[in-house]
């Protein structure tokens, strides 16, 4: 087979992607099973850029709408205490800095899901750099050296560029799975409930080399 990339898109606050996260699990599992030269790339969607400013309570009851509509549509756990115990901000480029920089220590994954465990069942808030060191520090990572890169002027920069390499992929937002193969790039439908059939739509887009 030749060389084939799936793009797995997501954000580390996506409510979407935490819905998600059991069947991707189950996806990305068989897919490395049985498609072993199929490369899997983790790519950040960057949602909502820094802001020190409180979240609008119009935006609050919309996303409190979106969770109970996930946990309805897929039954998926949600910590509403979040939303009395933190004070939110539309905020996920720190958290998307913060899963870059676990990447270069091979940790993205380890990260990308205490991020989403500490949000939606700990109630705390990953807009927040303390919230973000403490993870690091969870997952093995120097917490210290973390904490410095996290705001760097590179790390941003870092983040800009991929956010922007993100946008140009056939994507209908997060999460989204794009196939790149035969310098193609390919939009797969998602079944949020059944891995199977995405698993087949990617094994046929890969027997047709």
């Amino acid at each position: 087979m030749n060389r084939a990339t799936l793009y797995y898109v997501y954000d580390p606050m996506c409510s979407w992607c935490w819905g998600y996260a059991p069947t991707w699990a189950l996806l990305e599992q068989q897919l490395m099973q049985q498609f072993p030269q199929l490369s899997i790339q983790y790519q950040l969607g960057g949602l909502a850029t820094d802001t020190l400013e409180a979240m609008p309570e119009e935006m609050e009851e919309l996303l409190q709408q979106t969770w109970r509509q996930i946990s309805r549509q897929l039954g998926t756990q949600f910590n509403f205490d979040f939303w009395v115990k933190c004070q939110p901000r539309r905020a996920t480029y720190p958290a998307c800095r913060g899963a870059m920089l676990a990447r270069d220590e091979g940790l993205e994954k380890p990260f990308y899901h205490a991020v989403q465990r500490a949000y939606y069942l700990e109630a705390k808030n990953p807009s927040d750099d303390s919230t973000l060191v403490q993870i690091a520090g969870s997952i093995g990572m120097d917490s210290d050296a973390f904490a410095l890169a996290l705001n760097s002027n590179q790390t941003k920069q870092r983040l800009v560029e991929e956010v922007t390499r993100t946008r140009r992929l056939p994507i209908q937002g997060f999460p989204s799975l794009v196939m790149g193969l035969n310098n193609e790039l390919i939009l797969i439908n998602l079944d949020y409930k059944r891995p199977h059939i995405t698993f087949e739509q990617i094994k046929s887009l890969l027997q047709d080399l």
